[in-house]
């Protein structure tokens, strides 16, 4: 093989090896379902967590910014929705899945133990489990 050739095929492995790096990265900017918020999912700790930073409908009836009126904890209900860690305490388990996390749900209150997978078309499983019942969204990039 001549030296042009070695070179291509480094370039071209270089650049396969890092899309795979890419599209096994689940941290940056994700529209959860029905584009109803944006999260920030970034590196925290050993693990991954994810911030409410953007919502379609941030204010209440009154106008004022919506509250974690639903929390369990009496004490967290007057934090704003809009900087709120969704995320929690992810780590990874193979090249495109995170497992050990939880996620917490403003509309509800209430915490579940959670686990997120890149699928193949880009896009993020978000799975939340009460028990061996668990509800799924799928997320899109935004950034």
């Amino acid at each position: 093989m001549t030296a042009f050739r070695y070179s291509a095929l480094a370039f071209s492995l270089a650049l396969t090896m890092s899309g795979a790096a890419a599209a096994a990265d689940a941290t940056g900017l994700w529209a959860t379902e029905a584009e109803k918020s944006h999260v920030r999912i970034a590196p925290c700790g050993e693990g991954l967590c994810g911030t409410i930073v953007w919502l379609k409908e941030p204010n209440d009836d009154e106008g004022r910014p919506k509250r974690d009126i639903f929390n369990e904890d009496e004490s967290q209900r007057d934090r704003a929705i809009v900087g709120l860690r969704l995320l929690s305490g992810f780590t990874a388990a193979d090249g495109a899945r995170w497992s050990g996390g939880r996620i917490y749900n403003p509309e509800d209150g209430k915490t579940y133990t959670s686990k997120l997978r890149l699928r193949d078309d880009g896009t993020l499983k978000v799975e939340g489990c009460v028990l061996i019942f668990c509800k799924s969204q799928i997320w899109t990039r935004v950034e």
